[in-house]
Protein backbone atom coordinates (compact mmCIF):
# COMPACT_ATOMS: atom_id res chain seq x y z
CA UNK A 1 0.00 0.00 0.00
CA UNK A 2 0.84 3.58 -0.91
CA UNK A 3 1.36 6.24 1.64
CA UNK A 4 1.17 9.49 0.95
CA UNK A 5 3.44 11.76 2.63
CA UNK A 6 3.36 15.47 2.25
CA UNK A 7 5.78 17.38 0.11
CA UNK A 8 9.08 18.46 1.71
CA UNK A 9 9.40 22.42 2.31
CA UNK A 10 12.59 23.62 2.20
CA UNK A 11 13.22 26.76 4.44
CA UNK A 12 13.92 29.84 2.30
CA UNK A 13 17.25 31.36 3.24
CA UNK A 14 17.68 34.38 5.43
CA UNK A 15 20.21 35.96 2.61
CA UNK A 16 17.48 35.72 0.26
CA UNK A 17 15.46 38.09 2.01
CA UNK A 18 17.94 40.16 3.72
CA UNK A 19 20.42 41.17 0.38
CA UNK A 20 17.54 42.17 -1.56
CA UNK A 21 16.08 44.21 1.26
CA UNK A 22 19.37 46.18 1.47
CA UNK A 23 19.74 46.55 -2.17
CA UNK A 24 15.85 48.06 -2.14
CA UNK A 25 17.39 50.67 0.96
CA UNK A 26 20.44 51.37 -1.52
CA UNK A 27 17.72 52.30 -4.33
CA UNK A 28 15.57 54.13 -2.11
CA UNK A 29 18.82 56.15 -0.71
CA UNK A 30 19.96 56.95 -4.22
CA UNK A 31 15.87 58.09 -5.14
CA UNK A 32 15.70 60.24 -2.58
CA UNK A 33 18.97 62.36 -3.06
CA UNK A 34 18.72 62.15 -7.23
CA UNK A 35 14.84 62.69 -8.11
CA UNK A 36 14.76 66.02 -8.37
CA UNK A 37 17.75 66.72 -10.36
CA UNK A 38 17.79 63.44 -12.45
CA UNK A 39 15.33 60.54 -12.18
CA UNK A 40 12.37 62.66 -12.13
CA UNK A 41 13.71 65.11 -14.29
CA UNK A 42 13.85 63.43 -17.71
CA UNK A 43 17.19 61.26 -17.24
CA UNK A 44 19.26 62.05 -20.26
CA UNK A 45 17.20 65.42 -20.60
CA UNK A 46 17.79 66.90 -16.92
CA UNK A 47 19.45 69.78 -16.80
CA UNK A 48 22.95 68.69 -15.47
CA UNK A 49 26.01 71.37 -15.37
CA UNK A 50 28.03 69.28 -17.67
CA UNK A 51 28.55 66.48 -20.14
CA UNK A 52 30.54 64.43 -18.14
CA UNK A 53 27.92 64.36 -15.49
CA UNK A 54 25.62 62.92 -17.81
CA UNK A 55 28.04 59.89 -18.82
CA UNK A 56 29.19 59.64 -14.88
CA UNK A 57 24.84 59.26 -13.97
CA UNK A 58 24.12 56.69 -16.96
CA UNK A 59 27.59 55.04 -15.71
CA UNK A 60 26.39 54.76 -12.03
CA UNK A 61 22.76 53.89 -13.08
CA UNK A 62 23.90 51.07 -14.52
CA UNK A 63 25.70 49.87 -11.94
CA UNK A 64 22.94 50.01 -9.73
CA UNK A 65 20.47 47.82 -12.41
CA UNK A 66 23.40 45.58 -12.35
CA UNK A 67 23.16 45.39 -8.78
CA UNK A 68 19.84 44.38 -8.96
CA UNK A 69 20.03 41.85 -11.38
CA UNK A 70 22.87 40.20 -9.80
CA UNK A 71 21.46 40.02 -6.32
CA UNK A 72 18.15 38.87 -8.15
CA UNK A 73 20.09 36.02 -10.19
CA UNK A 74 22.00 34.59 -6.65
CA UNK A 75 18.43 35.14 -5.22
CA UNK A 76 16.97 32.81 -7.86
CA UNK A 77 19.93 30.44 -7.35
CA UNK A 78 21.25 31.34 -10.83
CA UNK A 79 24.86 31.38 -10.01
CA UNK A 80 26.66 30.36 -12.76
CA UNK A 81 24.88 33.33 -14.90
CA UNK A 82 25.81 36.06 -11.99
CA UNK A 83 29.15 34.49 -12.36
CA UNK A 84 29.39 35.35 -15.73
CA UNK A 85 27.48 38.76 -15.52
CA UNK A 86 30.03 39.89 -12.95
CA UNK A 87 32.88 39.77 -15.56
CA UNK A 88 30.43 43.15 -16.93
CA UNK A 89 29.79 44.00 -13.03
CA UNK A 90 33.65 44.40 -12.17
CA UNK A 91 34.60 46.21 -15.60
CA UNK A 92 31.82 48.50 -15.24
CA UNK A 93 32.97 49.12 -11.85
CA UNK A 94 36.85 50.13 -13.27
CA UNK A 95 34.81 52.71 -15.40
CA UNK A 96 32.90 53.87 -12.63
CA UNK A 97 35.98 54.95 -10.89
CA UNK A 98 37.40 56.77 -13.97
CA UNK A 99 34.47 58.73 -14.87
CA UNK A 100 33.76 58.87 -11.15
CA UNK A 101 37.35 60.84 -11.03
CA UNK A 102 36.61 62.92 -14.05
CA UNK A 103 32.98 64.25 -12.87
CA UNK A 104 34.55 65.24 -9.52
CA UNK A 105 37.34 67.20 -10.71
CA UNK A 106 34.55 68.84 -13.25
CA UNK A 107 32.82 69.70 -10.30
CA UNK A 108 36.12 71.62 -8.49
CA UNK A 109 36.68 73.88 -11.89
CA UNK A 110 33.34 74.74 -11.32
CA UNK A 111 33.57 75.66 -7.90
CA UNK A 112 31.43 73.16 -6.30
CA UNK A 113 30.39 72.80 -3.18
CA UNK A 114 27.07 71.85 -1.14
CA UNK A 115 24.78 74.55 -0.35
CA UNK A 116 25.06 75.76 2.79
CA UNK A 117 28.42 73.85 4.05
CA UNK A 118 30.62 76.83 3.59
CA UNK A 119 33.39 74.48 2.39
CA UNK A 120 36.02 75.46 0.08
CA UNK A 121 35.61 73.79 -3.55
CA UNK A 122 39.18 72.21 -3.21
CA UNK A 123 38.40 70.70 0.50
CA UNK A 124 34.91 69.31 -0.84
CA UNK A 125 37.15 67.40 -3.30
CA UNK A 126 38.59 65.24 -0.83
CA UNK A 127 34.96 63.95 -0.87
CA UNK A 128 34.09 62.57 -4.03
CA UNK A 129 38.10 61.73 -4.92
CA UNK A 130 38.13 59.97 -1.50
CA UNK A 131 34.78 57.99 -2.48
CA UNK A 132 35.24 57.01 -5.45
CA UNK A 133 38.93 55.51 -4.15
CA UNK A 134 37.16 53.74 -1.17
CA UNK A 135 35.07 52.23 -3.77
CA UNK A 136 38.09 51.05 -5.92
CA UNK A 137 39.38 49.63 -2.87
CA UNK A 138 36.47 47.57 -1.75
CA UNK A 139 35.01 46.48 -5.15
CA UNK A 140 38.56 45.19 -5.79
CA UNK A 141 38.58 43.18 -2.59
CA UNK A 142 34.99 41.76 -3.26
CA UNK A 143 36.46 40.53 -6.26
CA UNK A 144 39.35 38.66 -4.84
CA UNK A 145 36.81 36.99 -2.36
CA UNK A 146 34.22 35.58 -5.63
CA UNK A 147 34.66 32.61 -4.79
CA UNK A 148 33.87 33.18 -1.08
CA UNK A 149 30.36 34.09 -1.57
CA UNK A 150 29.72 34.98 2.11
CA UNK A 151 32.10 37.42 2.15
CA UNK A 152 31.88 38.91 -1.25
CA UNK A 153 28.37 39.57 -0.82
CA UNK A 154 28.83 41.44 2.32
CA UNK A 155 31.88 43.70 -0.23
CA UNK A 156 29.25 43.92 -2.73
CA UNK A 157 27.04 45.78 -0.33
CA UNK A 158 29.80 48.04 1.52
CA UNK A 159 30.78 49.04 -1.66
CA UNK A 160 27.57 50.67 -2.77
CA UNK A 161 27.08 52.14 0.73
CA UNK A 162 30.61 54.40 -0.09
CA UNK A 163 29.37 55.95 -3.04
CA UNK A 164 25.88 56.76 -1.53
CA UNK A 165 27.46 59.95 0.19
CA UNK A 166 26.25 61.45 -3.11
CA UNK A 167 22.57 60.92 -2.77
CA UNK A 168 22.91 61.81 1.16
CA UNK A 169 24.68 65.13 0.97
CA UNK A 170 21.40 65.85 -1.46
CA UNK A 171 19.43 65.04 1.41
CA UNK A 172 18.82 68.52 2.80
CA UNK A 173 17.74 69.68 -0.51
CA UNK A 174 15.22 67.22 -0.85
CA UNK A 175 14.53 65.85 2.76
CA UNK A 176 15.05 67.95 4.96
CA UNK A 177 17.40 70.81 6.41
CA UNK A 178 20.29 69.14 7.69
CA UNK A 179 23.87 69.78 8.93
CA UNK A 180 27.02 67.66 8.63
CA UNK A 181 26.58 65.55 11.39
CA UNK A 182 23.21 64.62 10.51
CA UNK A 183 24.57 63.42 7.30
CA UNK A 184 27.34 61.48 8.63
CA UNK A 185 25.23 59.75 10.95
CA UNK A 186 22.88 58.60 8.49
CA UNK A 187 26.09 57.10 6.43
CA UNK A 188 26.69 55.60 9.51
CA UNK A 189 23.21 54.28 10.66
CA UNK A 190 23.02 52.91 7.10
CA UNK A 191 25.15 50.42 8.01
CA UNK A 192 23.72 49.24 10.72
CA UNK A 193 21.75 46.35 9.70
CA UNK A 194 24.21 44.92 8.51
CA UNK A 195 25.78 44.10 12.02
CA UNK A 196 22.56 43.29 12.88
CA UNK A 197 22.02 40.88 10.50
CA UNK A 198 25.53 38.97 11.29
CA UNK A 199 24.53 38.88 15.03
CA UNK A 200 21.09 37.43 14.04
CA UNK A 201 22.25 34.91 11.74
CA UNK A 202 26.02 34.58 12.33
CA UNK A 203 25.91 34.88 16.30
CA UNK A 204 28.87 37.52 15.57
CA UNK A 205 30.27 40.15 13.67
CA UNK A 206 31.29 38.66 10.33
CA UNK A 207 34.85 39.85 9.87
CA UNK A 208 34.35 41.27 6.49
CA UNK A 209 31.36 43.45 8.72
CA UNK A 210 33.41 44.45 10.95
CA UNK A 211 36.35 45.83 8.98
CA UNK A 212 34.26 47.71 6.27
CA UNK A 213 31.66 48.94 9.03
CA UNK A 214 34.46 50.23 10.86
CA UNK A 215 36.77 51.67 7.95
CA UNK A 216 33.58 53.93 6.42
CA UNK A 217 32.61 54.95 9.65
CA UNK A 218 36.32 56.64 10.40
CA UNK A 219 36.40 57.53 6.46
CA UNK A 220 33.08 59.77 6.97
CA UNK A 221 34.04 61.28 9.97
CA UNK A 222 37.82 62.08 9.16
CA UNK A 223 37.21 63.23 4.93
CA UNK A 224 36.70 66.70 5.40
CA UNK A 225 39.60 67.40 8.23
CA UNK A 226 41.60 65.24 5.69
CA UNK A 227 40.74 67.75 2.96
CA UNK A 228 41.95 71.06 4.90
CA UNK A 229 45.51 69.52 5.28
CA UNK A 230 47.88 72.22 3.02
CA UNK A 231 49.41 69.81 0.58
CA UNK A 232 45.67 68.26 -0.66
CA UNK A 233 44.62 72.04 -0.98
CA UNK A 234 47.84 72.26 -3.26
CA UNK A 235 46.92 69.09 -4.99
CA UNK A 236 43.02 70.74 -5.77
CA UNK A 237 44.48 74.13 -6.79
CA UNK A 238 46.69 72.03 -9.20
CA UNK A 239 43.63 70.01 -10.70
CA UNK A 240 41.11 73.08 -10.59
CA UNK A 241 43.52 75.06 -12.60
Amino acid sequence: MAIATAPVRRSVSPDRIFFPSMCLLILATVWLGFAPTYYAAGLVRAKLPAPIIHVHAVVFTLWLLTLIVQIGLVSAKKVQIHRKLGLWGFGLAAVMVVVGLMAATNSLRRDFAPAGSGLDPRVFYMVPVSSIVLFAVFIGWAYNARRRPVEHKRLIIFSNFVILGAAIGRFPQTIAPMGPLAMTLIGIGIMVPMVVYDLATLKKVHRVTMISFLVIAVWLIVRIPLGMIPLWVKFATFMHN
